[in-house]
């Protein structure tokens, strides 16, 4: 006989996702007892309005009182879909005091707090589950943490944001400009009012602060992430990436190369060969390498209230099969290792320099010189014609140290022959 014939579990919040958990939940009822050995139900749902009407929750089962949840020796998981920072932090930390595991989606939170989270955790034989953190119902965290633990992972990169994605793909397929496919975004639904943290980089950031984490078993926090948005991307940049065989995706990187990490997020022409380049629209990918395993990739929807909801009522099974052969808290923290991160300057990347110049001689010997002298190599270069006395000049450089690259471009912004340093956007290359 198992121990637990019923689990109760509270939810804190009950918006998009939050719904769509409990919808989940109620349409699996009748299967859970043979996946876990036993029933699953929200016993709880906390709210902060408890006179507004949800449509399909039972009444009795809301609250405003989390410490009457944290007090209710029959509710044994929380389930965290507030969202942010505070207070969310501190019912986290208290319910794993209490002994109750935890499941949340809080990618911001495990980003920032996530060492002292999943210290807190061990120290009480918990679980604290996050799968939902990145790329919604794409299972990712998993896999990283258990299928692929006989590897050593050297990279993990992907499309983890699907409002910029499904901009990047407007722009490329229909010509649009950034406004036009933002605004279209909002209209869908796809992007917020506010849409910082998704054109700036920054939700993209904190999952791959989380990624990284995991892959390379030693800790990443979204302060280490060197982020860039797409806002200044433009139509022409796009135009010419394909010319030369390449998509401009915001693509997230990790890799750990020579025992220094380096994550960040940028937008990127990666080679329209490359399995990410067919990502379209709001959809997420991430592109992982093993020594053992080679390239495997996870492909999905990264966001929405069911696929989201997907991965975290995969996360409380999980949770409920660990308390029926009590075996809790048996894949917590993976950070055994103290990495540092490589230093931003010493970085090695290809870039696609685009420049707006003066129509006369001398222009790409000039450039040329500049970017030699400063030990930037050109791999490929294009001068299109000039239109009223001004040029643009298109440069793909071969593999160059950061720091290297900016004291170009420094010296570039002094030149009266280049009326402007348009776009430099990073160009991906194999490990």
């Amino acid at each position: 006989m198992s121990k637990y014939q019923n689990i109760h579990a509270a939810l804190l919040g009950i918006g998009t996702v939050g719904m769509g958990v409990y919808k989940l939940l109620e349409r699996r009822k009748k299967e859970l007892p043979y996946k876990i050995g036993g029933e699953l139900s929200i016993r709880r749902v906390l709210v902060k309005n408890l006179s507004k009407k949800r449509e399909g929750i039972p009444k009795d089962i809301l609250t405003d009182d989390f410490q009457g949840i944290l007090s209710d020796p029959k509710i044994q998981i929380v389930i965290e879909l507030m969202g942010g920072i505070e207070p969310a932090r501190t019912y986290i930390l208290e319910a794993l005091r209490a002994g109750k595991h935890v499941v949340t989606a809080n990618k911001d939170l495990m980003a920032k707090h996530g060492r002292e989270l999943m210290e807190e955790a061990e120290r009480h034989g918990c679980d604290l589950q996050f799968e939902a953190a990145v790329a919604g119902g794409i299972p990712i965290i998993r896999p990283l943490k258990e299928c692929l633990a006989g590897n050593e992972i050297t990279e993990v990169m992907g499309i983890v944001n699907g409002t910029t994605n499904y901009i990047l793909t407007k722009m490329t397929e229909e010509g649009m400009d950034f406004d036009d496919a933002l605004r279209k975004a909002q209209e869908l639904g796809f992007a917020e009012a506010d849409p910082t943290a998704d054109i700036e980089g920054l939700d993209a950031g904190r999952k791959m602060a989380i990624l990284a984490s995991i892959a390379f078993h030693s800790r990443v926090t979204f302060d280490d992430v060197d982020i860039k948005g797409i806002t200044k991307i433009t139509a022409k940049d796009i135009q010419y990436a394909r010319e030369f065989g390449y998509t401009l995706k915001l693509l997230g990187v990790a890799r750990n190369t020579d025992n220094e990490m380096e994550v960040g997020v940028f937008p990127m022409m990666i080679p329209s060969t490359h399995p990410l380049a067919g990502v379209k629209d709001a959809f997420n990918a991430v592109f992982v390498h093993g020594d053992a395993v080679d390239d495997a990739m996870f492909q999905g929807k990264g966001a929405g209230e069911f696929p989201t909801a997907s991965a975290v009522v995969g996360d409380l099974i999980a949770v409920a099969r660990n308390m029926q052969y009590d075996c809790c808290g048996r894949i917590g923290c993976s950070c055994y290792k103290d990495l540092p991160m490589k230093a931003s300057g010493e970085s090695r990347h290809r870039y696609f320099i685009r420049l707006i110049v003066e129509d006369r001689t001398g222009i790409l010997a000039g450039v040329a010189g500049v970017l030699g002298n400063n030990n930037v190599s050109i791999n490929q270069v294009i001068q299109k014609a000039a239109v009223n006395g001004v040029a643009e000049l298109v440069v793909i450089t071969d593999k160059v140290e950061n720091r290297h690259l900016k004291d170009a471009l420094v010296i570039f912004g002094q030149m009266s022959m280049i009326r402007e340093v348009a776009s430099v956007i990073r160009v991906y290359s194999q490990r």
